[in-house]
């Protein structure tokens, strides 16, 4: 049933019951009131006991790594959690899908790019030769959407005809940009004096309706086949950015988006590189022995109860609900509490998918 996210928008409803639709804006207030900030902050906010969740990890943050990190050192968590006298949270499916966005929407933003580079970028690209008073476009260094990079992809969306035909009337081609390049012009006009100084944020909405927008908005007819959108999608700020100044052929009719509708589909775009986590069971299964899980479970793989699904969110509430009784039983079998990479776990969700 995951699979067939990436195959198709129609069946996306079929799909949301497998795996769960983040929300970032839920996982930003379930961080503070499950305690979480204790210990733990995100790009610097909040405790400082714990790794500061909100730091860069790379293309390799999934749901699986998050759900194996966790997993790894929720030993020292819940007796860091005892020693503060604080009772490890309970989460749901959804309440660890949530957090997740939260964490992954922190880590959106990319290494800080160069504003040198930028700065000759933006005049090697011919931006300012509209964007700095001289073409009698808007000054872009003063746009509240250099901070938000939602907001950037729709402007660069909406007005990309003005800007095309503006340039043709020049007699110039519209130039490409790749991420990094929009990273650094990006820092570079976050860099003027004249710049907007909001804090940097990331707030795609709920993907639940994302999906029927995607169609009505024309997006399905096109990303179709071999263009469909699911893990290729953009994964940083400046690939969101630039993925939509490049975008190939003619936008289709009553493509102008609002605010509201441009979250709900990033949202949605967003969601879908992680619907399908992959994995091989067999591999799964020789996990299964090799990390001692047969140990306590001879019978085979256990399926997820209490509602929690068969995905990396609902390992994650799994390990916060039962994880401390576990520990007490490992430890009561002189066993060790066992150490997954982000791959076994979703080569171990294989194997309990497999033996249903």
């Amino acid at each position: 049933m995951v699979k067939l996210c990436i195959v198709s928008v129609v069946t996306y409803s079929l799909c949301a019951a497998a795996v769960p639709l983040g929300d970032s804006a839920r996982g930003a207030e379930l961080f503070k009131s499950q305690k979480c900030s204790v210990c733990h902050s995100v790009n610097g906010q909040g405790g400082k006991s714990g790794p500061d969740l909100g730091r860069t990890a790379g293309r390799g943050y999934t749901p699986a790594s998050m759900a194996s990190l966790m997993w790894n050192h929720a030993p020292q968590m819940w007796e860091a959690m005892e020693r503060a006298s604080l009772k490890p949270p309970k989460l749901t499916t959804q309440q660890a899908a949530d957090l997740y966005a939260y964490f992954y929407s922190a880590r959106f933003f990319e290494k800080k790019g160069d504003a040198g580079r930028g700065k000759k970028l933006f005049a090697e690209k011919g931006c300012a030769g509209c964007h700095q008073g001289q073409g009698g476009a808007p000054d872009v260094s003063q746009w509240p959407a250099i901070t938000d990079p939602i907001e950037l992809a729709r402007q660069m969306w909406n007005h990309s005809p003005q800007m095309k035909g503006a340039i043709e009337a020049k007699k110039a081609a519209l130039p490409k940009l790749t991420a990094e390049e929009m990273n650094d012009i990006t820092v570079y006009l976050h860099s003027l004096p004249t710049a907007s100084k909001a804090a940097p944020k990331y707030a795609p909405a709920s993907a639940s309706t994302g999906a029927e927008l995607f169609k009505v908005k024309g997006c399905a007819g096109c990303h179709a086949g071999a263009r469909q959108l699911g893990k290729s999608g953009p994964k940083s700020n400046a690939e969101l950015a630039a993925a939509l100044w490049n975008h190939p052929g003619k936008a289709p009719k009553n493509s102008e988006l609002r605010p509201e509708e441009m979250t709900r589909l990033v949202g949605y775009i967003w969601t879908l590189q992680f619907a399908n986590e992959g994995g091989n069971a067999a591999a799964g299964a020789k996990a299964f022995v090799s990390k001692g899980c047969n140990a306590c479970h001879a019978s085979g793989m256990p399926k997820l109860a209490h509602g929690e699904g068969d995905n990396s969110f609902g390992m994650v509430a799994v390990l916060w609900n039962h994880g401390p009784e576990m520990l007490r039983q490992i430890r009561g079998k002189n066993l060790k509490w066992g150490s997954f990479a982000g791959s076994d776990i979703a080569d171990l969700l294989a194997y309990m998918k497999q033996k249903k």
